[in-house]
């Protein structure tokens, strides 16, 4: 038996209340993950770029951006974590899963959700160095407003607030990942 129900019959989601105001529309990240890629595309001329996505939050950008590229690319993921289930960063970076590809000798750019802090961008940046990567590039979704400008991001979607957002790859303890949009996250999260 199949389930006919249609997106209209299912409950909201986020749950009322949520979400607060929607920072980042679809149709915006799109239209700037497009141009991320042609930026990229012509920065990485003549090379094939190694993209590096940091997990899991920027899994749905990086297939986009990805997709908008032109040009050869590999790509590769690295499981990272300051978080864990919690909504605020434990201030310790632990690598949960390296490279299955060696960085040596390659122009990486390292794909992030967001850059809040930079404590995980200089934790990486530290260790493609040690790794001996050709370069780095930094291209993140989001950093925030007023963020002291190291690390360097160098290719950046979006500032925002200091907001805790949700979409687009970003989670509240690891829900609401699946938003097709970026907003303000207002509730709380209970047990899953």
């Amino acid at each position: 038996m199949t389930d006919s129900a249609t997106p209209a019959d299912l409950p909201p989601f986020p749950a009322e209340g949520d979400l607060g105001n929607v920072l980042i529309t679809e149709e915006q990240i799109q239209t700037r993950v497009a141009e991320l890629g042609i930026e990229l595309a012509r920065k990485h001329q003549g090379h094939t770029p190694l993209f590096v996505a940091v997990m899991k939050g920027s899994v749905i950008f990086a297939a986009d951006l990805l997709r908008a590229y032109a040009g050869p690319v590999e790509f590769d993921v690295m499981i990272v974590s300051s978080y864990g289930d919690s909504l605020e960063t434990s201030g310790v970076v632990k690598i949960v899963k390296d490279l299955d590809t060696s960085a040596n000798g390659r122009h990486v750019v390292l794909v992030e959700d967001i850059v809040d802090t930079g404590l995980t961008m200089q934790y990486l940046l530290k260790h493609f160095e040690q790794q001996g990567a050709a370069s780095v590039s930094v291209c993140s979704l989001l950093v925030r407003e007023g963020r002291s400008s190291e690390p360097v991001v160098h290719h950046v979607g979006f500032e925002i607030p200091h907001d805790f957002v949700i979409g687009y790859g970003l989670d509240a303890a690891q829900i609401f990942r699946n938003l097709p949009y970026i907003g303000v996250f207002t509730g709380t999260v209970d047990g899953h």
